[in-house]
C-alpha cells in the first residue's frame, strides 16, 4: 500500500466520536485495537515475503513486536497466503491471529476480517501493514495520543508531509470501511473525506512498505539507519 497525496492538506478533521463521558483509549470496556494486515500475495517474491528475515525475526515479526509493544489494547493478525507456515514461524504474543480465505480479492478483505474480530465494542480502529516494519511502537503510540485529542472520524500519519500508516478509524468510521473493496480502497477513502481526518506529525522519514526486493533493501537499511 502506497503513500498517496491527500487534497485538503491543511484542512483538520472534526470530531464525532466524544460525548461528555466518552471513555478514554486504554478503556477496557471500549478498547481500542490494531488489526496487522498481514495477508498479502507476495506476488512479487518466491517466497511469502512476511517470512523474509528482518534482524532477529522476520518482516510480519517485527510489525506483530512493534505492535504488541504498544498502547493497543488488543492486536489482531490477519492472515492469508501460507497461513499455516506463518503460525508455525512465528512469534504472535498477546496478537490474536485471524484467517481471510479471500485474500486475493485485496487489502479491504483483509481489513473486514480484522474489524469483525475487534467485535462491536471496538472505540477506534488502528490500521498497520503487515510489511511495514519501519513503522515502531512509539510511532504507533503517537497516532494513538494525537487521535485521542481530537477524536476525528479518522487519522493520518505525517512523516515529514509524506502520508502513511498507521491509519487510526472512529467507530463512526466502521460503517464506510465495511463498503470497501479492492486494493488501495483504505486511501480512497482518505481522500474522499479530507476535511474529517486529522493528521498526526512524525519526525522521521516515511518507513519504506515492502513491495519488490527493493523495498525489501530500502526497509532493511531504514531500519538500521534509526537503530
Amino acid at each position: 500500500m502506497r503513500r498517496h497525496a491527500m487534497n485538503g492538506n491543511d484542512e483538520q478533521g472534526f470530531s464525532r466520536l466524544p460525548t461528555p463521558d466518552s471513555r478514554l483509549p486504554g478503556s477496557e470496556a471500549t478498547p481500542i485495537v490494531g488489526v496487522v494486515l498481514g495477508a498479502g500475495k507476495s506476488s512479487r517474491f518466491g517466497e511469502p515475503k512476511q517470512l523474509l528475515p528482518f534482524e532477529d525475526t522476520t518482516l510480519l515479526g517485527q510489525v506483530v513486536r512493534d505492535a504488541n509493544a504498544s498502547d493497543l489494547d488488543r492486536v489482531v493478525v490477519v492472515l492469508g497466503l501460507a497461513s499455516a507456515e506463518l503460525r508455525a514461524s512465528l512469534e504472535f504474543g498477546r496478537a490474536v491471529v485471524v484467517e481471510n480465505t479471500a485474500y486475493g480479492t485485496g487489502c479491504a478483505s483483509s481489513l473486514l476480517a480484522g474489524l469483525d474480530a475487534a467485535g462491536e465494542g471496538c472505540e477506534a480502529l488502528v490500521l498497520l501493514l503487515g510489511d511495514q516494519p519501519g513503522v515502531k511502537a512509539e510511532f504507533i503510540d503517537l497516532a494513538l495520543s494525537g487521535w485521542s485529542r481530537e477524536r476525528s472520524w479518522a487519522s493520518v500519519t505525517s512523516y515529514r508531509g509524506e502520508l502513511g500508516l498507521p491509519f487510526v478509524f472512529a467507530r463512526d468510521a466502521f460503517g464506510e470501511l465495511r463498503g470497501l473493496h479492492g486494493d488501495k480502497a483504505v486511501w480512497k477513502l482518505i481522500e474522499a473525506y479530507p476535511e474529517r481526518v486529522s493528521r498526526v506529525e512524525v519526525d522521521v522519514a516515511l518507513p519504506p512498505d515492502v513491495d519488490t526486493p527493493e523495498d525489501y533493501e530500502m526497509a532493511l537499511a531504514h531500519w538500521r539507519g534509526s537503530a
